[in-house]
């Protein structure tokens, strides 16, 4: 069987051109930012999303989503901004707009709330800090893909004086995601442990390695609570892997006695051209990262593909865990 190729979205061509601070081990205020009013954006009631658009008063930066799977149903729509040099704009206030088909009517306001990226001192790691690319914030807003198929997605931003417009990339929304989502029973698989090789470099490529390899998925699915993160620090385009495993290590250093955290390189021999490994296969995936954190008896309850901060995993574990 030919391996299967993991592919990028169009956030990686974005991010690859970011510029992005270094952490270091002093504290810097966090970007993370709750969501602007809806009341400071105009509604769709009534409008096709290019008359929600034309509302605005000039062109805006682009918009870069996060992943490339939209599975119908609400759905936690993470993208990046940047402006025409493409750096990533860390400080937008901006909200998205969807429709159905080219000329259904649209929806929203969905105002976007913005989530750091970045870890505490000790948990970055040289592969992130080192990385001028590594992205530092994620766009995130909840919107309702209530029912399948092409969907346009728009973006309105205002500065405080005007609104400025941006198109998306059209989301494909499935019915049946090729990918499990919340509420799957999350499929079994042998994952690759510390003690299986001679070195760590094998199945890890952050540097300094990561302690999340300890664990075996088929040995610990449905005996207690499971995080399991599909990334590549040294190989990800998508210049999100290394912060993400960062808020992992830094999620696992507190609440790593409540679950099993588990980080699994997706490339088959740490080597893209080699396609998809078997564990990242086993869970259909053609995209990096993925996170899945998983109750006790097995089944999803988080599933994000794309960015998230160590604040959200923390959250998404205490769900698990009580």
């Amino acid at each position: 069987m030919k391996a299967s190729r993991l592919t990028f979205s169009v956030a990686a061509i974005a991010a690859a051109l970011t510029v992005a601070a270094c952490g270091g081990d002093e504290a810097e205020p966090s970007a993370s930012r709750p969501a602007p009013p809806a009341s400071d954006f105009p509604s769709a009631k009534g409008k096709t999303l290019i008359e929600v658009l034309n509302e605005a008063d000039a062109e805006g930066p682009s918009v870069a989503p996060s992943g490339l799977i939209y599975p119908e149903g609400d759905y936690r729509y993470a993208f990046g901004v940047f402006d025409v040099g493409g750096e990533q704009v860390t400080d937008a206030e901006v909200a998205l707009y969807i429709a159905p088909g080219q000329d259904g009517e649209a929806q929203g306001p969905f105002p976007a709330r913005v989530e750091d990226l970045g870890v505490e001192g000790p948990f970055q790691s040289q592969t992130t800090a080192s990385d001028p690319g590594s992205a530092k914030v994620a766009y995130i807003a909840d919107v309702p893909f209530d029912r399948p198929g092409e969907w346009q997605i728009g973006a309105l931003f205002n500065d405080g004086a005007s609104l400025q417009a941006s198109l998306a990339q059209t989301a494909d929304v499935q019915s049946d995601s090729p990918v499990p989502q919340a509420g799957d029973k999350a499929p079994v698989t042998h994952t690759p442990t510390a003690d299986e090789v001679s070195d760590l470099e094998q199945i890890d490529t952050r540097d300094p390695h990561d302690t999340m390899h300890e664990e075996d998925l088929a040995d610990v699915l449905g005996a207690e609570p499971v995080v399991l993160l599909f990334a590549s620090p040294a190989l990800c385009r998508s210049k999100t892997c290394g912060p993400v495993v960062d808020a992992a290590e830094q999620v696992k250093a507190d609440l790593g006695d409540e679950a099993a955290f588990i980080h699994v390189e997706p490339y088959e021999d740490n080597l893209i051209e080699k396609g998809a490994n078997e564990p990242a296969r086993a869970y259909g995936l053609e995209t990096e990262p993925w996170l899945f954190v998983i109750d006790a008896n097995g089944t999803i309850q988080t599933a994000i593909e794309g960015a998230f901060s160590a604040g959200e995993l923390e959250a998404a574990v205490q769900d698990v865990t009580g």
